[in-house]
């Protein structure tokens, strides 16, 4: 386990994990801006095979605006990346940035404050699913 996400044990098939997550992000504000589907891709790529394994972008219009506002560099860490896949025992995954861990090297307080705000609504999706 890691100190940089938050994540959950899905019960059920990738696909369903990510329909769930983007439904329980839109619930407290959050949409999704990007999907990238990692293992087609690099299927595609390098001909390489691996499990199912998707990465989410999903951003709260808001926060970001009051983020960028705050620390316009702040983009090279948007949008909070969320990730689905499948792990080698068949179980899925699913993990959400802390922002906490994101900002941590930014000495900004008012962008602090911020995430207090943030963190809890993507912690709120996490575990509604």
């Amino acid at each position: 386990m890691n100190d940089y996400g938050m994540r959950v044990e899905f019960d059920g098939t990738v696909e369903a994990a990510e329909e769930a997550i983007t439904d329980a992000l839109k619930a407290v504000g959050f949409g999704i801006l990007t999907r990238i589907d990692v293992a087609t891709t690099l299927k595609e790529k390098i001909d390489v095979d691996r499990a199912p394994y998707v990465i989410l972008g999903a951003c709260n219009p808001k926060l970001a605006n009051q983020a960028l506002n705050l620390e316009p560099e702040l983009g090279l860490m948007l949008p909070c990346n969320v990730i689905v896949y499948q792990g080698e025992e068949g179980q899925t995954t699913v993990s959400i940035i802390d922002p906490q861990a994101m900002v941590s090297m930014i000495d900004n307080v008012e962008l602090h404050c911020l995430v207090q705000e943030a963190r809890p609504l993507l912690q709120k999706a996490l575990n509604s699913i």
